[in-house]
C-alpha cells in the first residue's frame, strides 16, 4: 500500500462460535478478525478463526511486522492465534496488547495454549512476540504515524474498544459490548465522535435483545443511534450471532442502506476504503 492508503479488510464477522454452513456462506462463519492497512502498517484486530485464513493470505508476502490488537480473550476472540502461520516464523513480529489483563496478556495466552487444552505451548510459537498491557482509557502509540485511543465496554470479563487514527482519519473497532438500559454508553459516544467508520457489535436486534439482556451483546440499532449522535459517518454491523442466516443479514442490508445509506453489514472478504 502506499503512504496514506487506511484500509480495512474482514476475515471473520461473527461472534461466540465459528459457523460454517450452507446459511453462512455469503457473510462468512469465522469469528472475529479484522485487517487494517495504515500506509505500510499492519494492525490485526482480534484473532477469532478468521485469523487462520488471513496467515494462509500473509505466507506470500515475505516476513511481516504486526500489532494484534486484542479486544478481550473469550475463545472466540482468541482461538485463531494457535493456527496462524506467520506465528511459526522466526522472520515474524507481532506485538500483542490487551487491555486489563489481571496478570498480564503474556500469561493469559500461556494458559490457553497448553495441554491439554492445545498440544503446542506459546514458548513454541517461534516469530518474535512482545506483549504491552494497557489499562482501558489509555492511548497507545503504535508509531509515529498511528495511534490507537481506548475506552473500556460493558462486557463479562471487561473488554476494550478501539479508535484508530492515521492521516486525519479515523477507525473506530466496538465489539463485545451492551448497550446500557436507557440512554448511550458515554464512553462510547466520545470514542467514535466524529469517526470515518465504527464497526460495532450488532449480535442482536431490537426484538431478540430482551431475552438476551446481560449476556454483553448490543444491537444493530443501538449502534445507528451511537453513529448518529457522534457524527460518525459509517457504522458496520459485526459479530453477527451464530444462528443469523445470510437471508436475514441480506434484509438488515438493505434496511441499513435505508435508514443510513453508506452503512454495511460486514462480511468475510469485504474491503473498505478510509
Amino acid at each position: 500500500m502506499m503512504a496514506g492508503d487506511f484500509q480495512v479488510r474482514f476475515w471473520g464477522v461473527r461472534g461466540s462460535i465459528p459457523c460454517p454452513g450452507q446459511e453462512t456462506l455469503h457473510y462468512g462463519g469465522n469469528t472475529s478478525c479484522v485487517e487494517v492497512r495504515a500506509g505500510d502498517q499492519l494492525l490485526i484486530l482480534d484473532a477469532g478463526s478468521g485469523l487462520q485464513p488471513f496467515g494462509q493470505y500473509l505466507q506470500s508476502a515475505g516476513s511481516i511486522s504486526a500489532d494484534l490488537l486484542l479486544s478481550h480473550l473469550h475463545y472466540d476472540h482468541i482461538l485463531g492465534l494457535p493456527f496462524f502461520a506467520p506465528a511459526y516464523d522466526a522472520a515474524n513480529k507481532l506485538r500483542v496488547w490487551a487491555g486489563n489483563c489481571s496478570a498480564g496478556v503474556e500469561a493469559a495466552l500461556h494458559q490457553f495454549l497448553q495441554p491439554p487444552f492445545f498440544p503446542v505451548p506459546l514458548k513454541h510459537l517461534t516469530a518474535r512476540f512482545s506483549f504491552r498491557d494497557f489499562s482501558s482509557g489509555d492511548t497507545l502509540e503504535l508509531s509515529p504515524e498511528v495511534c490507537a485511543r481506548t475506552c473500556v465496554l460493558n462486557h463479562p470479563d471487561g473488554a476494550t474498544g478501539y479508535r484508530i487514527e492515521y492521516d486525519g482519519r479515523a477507525l473506530c473497532y466496538v465489539t463485545d459490548t451492551e448497550h446500557p438500559a436507557r440512554g448511550l454508553d458515554s464512553a462510547i459516544l466520545q470514542l467514535i465522535r466524529d469517526a470515518d467508520t465504527v464497526i460495532y457489535d450488532s449480535t442482536y436486534n431490537d426484538s431478540d435483545y430482551p431475552s438476551h439482556r446481560g449476556w454483553g451483546h448490543s444491537t444493530w440499532e443501538a449502534g445507528l443511534a451511537l453513529c448518529e449522535a457522534a457524527g460518525a459517518r459509517r457504522l458496520v454491523v459485526f459479530h453477527h450471532a451464530p444462528e443469523r442466516s445470510d437471508s436475514e443479514l441480506q434484509q438488515l442490508d438493505a434496511e441499513l442502506h435505508r435508514r443510513r445509506p453508506g452503512s454495511v453489514v460486514a462480511r468475510e472478504g469485504m474491503v473498505l476504503q478510509l
